[in-house]
């Protein structure tokens, strides 16, 4: 009986429970004149409230840029011509100091910005009569991104589509992202990817409102970069002979190469910065290096000979921590990266870093005397 009674009491608490959730969660929802479902914004905004009524393009609509900033006029213009193209129509833009509101207007302005938004935050408001989207350019760059989600999909199409109502629903937006950094990472060591995919990755990080491309740009499996200075690592270090098929141990015989130019990396990091997106280059070490042991045996603490790896994973060999050249040839490939990439940041990796042949190398061990390092781990930290 005393089971039974505990068996009612804990069907009536889990009652409870369901009962208090449903009120904790009506309760909680954004209190919007109308229900949000139909509003997807990714990621979710700050505030977000819907009101009646919905902004309707037409042929007399235009956009104003109310600044005297370059940017500004080129997010503005960023947005008119994916619009154009995906709904065959014809937005002009005008640039206005005027701070007026005209009818039928879609206005970018840096003017009367909310402060505690910040340089990457912004508002959008809209009604019947405008859109309004007010920050910087950065915040009016990802303003841009939340008209396109509030749009039909179809504005992101390359070419104009038949039959779409143009619309978006009247708003009141205010974002900030909550943090500084937010970026996707892209390894072309292990598989490389053409420019034009590249540019398209970039393309969806900042769809995402992302602002950092971390591109891997080199590894045991191949390098990626052009060196001037260094020939044998577009020659030699950035193919293989093969690669790992997927599932198993097995390597295929299909040869594999390819590498960026400085050129085309320019052209990338051009591209991204028009986007808001800061590339950062990855540049292995020490280890994840054998591609470049391949060509220069030379900086390994063996000599080799080595090969540009098939299997992916980790291997022992990697930079010689004993030998100068190591470091002549790092601080020389770094100069062409630092004058490649205006990123505040370059990644060196560091990680898998196998001591063994540290531990058996006589420069490697006279390194660690000579420096008063503990051990093969204290001459990793010597080595970054």
């Amino acid at each position: 009986m005393l089971i039974h009674k505990n068996r009612k009491l804990k069907i009536v608490l889990n009652l409870f429970a369901i009962v208090l959730f449903v009120v904790l969660v009506i309760s909680c929802n954004p209190k919007t004149s109308e229900p949000t479902s139909e509003i997807h914004i990714i990621p979710e905004p700050l505030e977000l409230k819907v009101t009646k009524g919905n902004f309707n393009f037409n042929e007399q609509t235009v956009v104003i840029v109310n600044s005297n900033n370059k940017e500004i006029e080129q997010v503005a213009n960023y947005f008119v011509e994916q619009f154009n193209l995906a709904s065959g129509s014809s937005l002009k833009i005008f640039v206005s100091s005027e701070n007026n509101s005209p009818s039928n207007s879609i206005i970018f302005t840096d003017k009367n910005v909310d402060d505690t938004l910040g340089n990457e935050g912004y508002s959008l408001q809209s009604d019947a009569d405008k859109i309004i989207l007010r920050g910087s350019s950065n915040g009016l760059f990802y303003a841009v991104q939340t008209l396109f989600q509030l749009l039909p999909a179809e504005i992101y199409n390359s070419e104009s589509v038949e039959n779409i109502d143009w619309k978006i629903a009247a708003v009141q937006i205010k974002d900030k992202p909550r943090f500084a950094w937010r970026g996707m990472h892209l390894d072309v060591g292990r598989h490389l990817f053409p420019v034009s995919f590249i540019k398209k990755y970039i393309d969806y990080i900042a769809m995402h409102k992302m602002n950092v491309f971390h591109w891997h740009l080199t590894e045991d499996q191949g390098w990626r970069i052009e060196i001037k200075k260094y020939p044998l690592l577009t020659t030699i270090s950035s193919n293989r002979k093969g690669s790992q098929i997927p599932l198993t141990n097995e390597i295929d015989s299909i040869p594999y190469g390819g590498f960026y130019t400085q050129d085309e990396i320019r052209e990338v990091v051009a591209y991204a910065k028009k986007k808001f997106v800061t590339v950062v280059p990855e540049i292995e070490m020490p280890g994840h290096s054998i591609a470049v042991l391949a060509a220069y045996p030379e900086l390994s603490c063996t000599g080799g000979p080595y090969e540009v790896r098939t299997k992916w994973g980790h291997i022992k060999e990697i930079y010689c921590a004993g030998n100068e050249d190591t470091f002549t040839f790092l601080e020389n490939v770094l100069t062409e990266v630092l004058d490649l990439f205006p990123s505040e940041y370059i990644h060196i990796g560091g990680d898998e870093a196998l001591k063994d042949l540290w531990k058996e190398c006589s420069k490697c061990q006279k390194r660690i005397q000579k420096e008063g390092l503990k051990d093969e781990h204290e001459l990793q930290s010597y080595f970054i």
